[in-house]
């Protein structure tokens, strides 16, 4: 019997949407209007009043435990594993109060992947997967498999990797 191929799936910005809240905690507390129009190239902390600090929101517990699913990823993913292996695979350690609320969040809204195939880790290099999707291009740096971009406001711009758009470029691309 021939190995499935694996797939791992980035969490944030790819399955879950981060951005959305990020977005509006930062324009609620520092009484600002920014846009996902607006970070077009760009990540939230470089065109926030704040700076860098805008990142204290990943330091709540709870950040990740109420995020939106992205729309489509959950029928995709299910689609995917009757044809490939899948791992759900999140860079945690820069953010390490996010495990609980990061376990929680895809046990209730990915049940279908077994507990085992969740990854939580910093340098996705370490990865042993045939493709990664992620919205972070600088993750496809040491993973050896290809890189898939999944678009963001802060990668509209980068050209160097394969992208899809949404879940249903996903299925397009695996499922045919």
């Amino acid at each position: 019997m021939q190995q499935k191929q694996r797939i791992a799936i980035d969490m944030d910005g790819v399955i879950a949407d981060h951005l959305n809240k990020h977005l509006t905690l930062y324009n609620r507390d520092y009484e600002d209007q920014l846009t996902f129009a607006d970070l077009q190239g760009k990540k939230l902390r470089e065109m926030a009043k704040c700076g860098i600090a805008v990142q204290k929101y990943y330091q709540d517990p709870t950040f990740f435990r109420d995020l939106v699913v992205m729309e489509g990823s959950q029928s995709v993913v299910k689609q995917l594993q009757e044809n490939y292996e899948i791992f759900i695979a999140t860079a945690a350690m820069e953010f390490p109060l996010s495990f609980q609320a990061k376990y929680e969040w895809l046990t209730e809204h990915f049940d279908s992947i077994p507990k085992s195939n969740i990854v939580f880790c910093g340098d996705k290099g370490i990865l042993h997967a045939d493709y990664l999707i992620d919205d972070n291009s600088y993750n496809f740096k040491n993973f050896k498999g290809k890189g898939i971009l999944f678009t963001s406001p802060h990668n509209v711009y980068e050209t160097e990797y394969a992208r899809v758009n949404n879940w249903q470029e996903v299925a397009a691309m695996f499922l045919g």
